[in-house]
């Protein structure tokens, strides 16, 4: 009889369907004005936030002596640099969109967090596990999430949102919404009153804009 049982529940086995993974996120594509809306409303706290609760650089992808820090550099050059010894980077070239500017020091150069770590923080962050702050401020899952821009201009962007803060250049606005709104939704992020007022009051001037996203897992 057990040899019976036995071959019955191996038949069960072969019959039951292999459990199946969970499907990959799918980019999603809405225009701006539509990606805006999309945007959960809430107000903003800052309590107890620490820029070291984001653990960044770290080892990056590649895992080859590159931090994330410099996997963005090597990524976004326009004319690729040299990649010596531990790292380091010489030569090269790098587009700062922010205010239409080349760089070819990396010592002129910031990676920006599209959204700023505090940002981040009041807008939902503080929620997160240390996993998942770590990860959100080493994205490369995305290529809006860190941006290599002057540093002085990311340095006057500081922490702040759209309602407080945009880019120099003209010709930047709309790829900045668009990014800022796609890497919010990414990381389903709130935002507060001002701040869609702001993006609301701004969309007119990008009717053409498209917002692409991936939900991070």
């Amino acid at each position: 009889m057990l040899r019976h049982l036995a071959a019955a529940l191996a038949a069960l086995t072969i019959l039951a369907p292999a459990a199946q993974a969970a499907p990959a996120a799918e980019p999603v594509t809405l225009p701006l004005a539509e990606a805006v809306d999309q945007l959960p409303e809430s107000a903003e706290d800052r309590t107890g936030y620490d820029r070291d609760l984001f653990k960044h650089w770290n080892a990056g992808l590649k895992r080859d002596g590159c931090d994330t820090r410099k996997e963005i550099l090597i990524s976004e050059a326009v004319e690729a640099p040299t990649v010596g010894a531990r790292c380091k980077i010489t030569g090269g070239s790098w587009w700062s969109y922010y205010d239409e500017r080349t760089q070819t020091d990396v010592a002129d150069l910031d990676i920006d967090h599209m959204v700023p770590l505090a940002e981040a923080w009041d807008s939902g962050a503080s929620g997160w596990t240390a996993a998942r702050r770590e990860a959100y401020a080493n994205d490369q899952g995305a290529e809006e999430s860190l941006i290599a821009v002057t540093d002085r201009v990311n340095q006057a962007k500081g922490d702040q949102d759209p309602a407080e803060w945009l880019p120099p250049a003209e010709g930047a606005l709309c790829r900045y919404l668009s990014e800022w709104v796609g890497t919010k939704l990414r990381w389903e992020l709130t935002a507060d009153d001002a701040e869609t007022d702001t993006l609301r009051d701004l969309v007119g001037e990008c009717a053409r804009q498209t917002v692409t996203y991936e939900v991070a897992e």
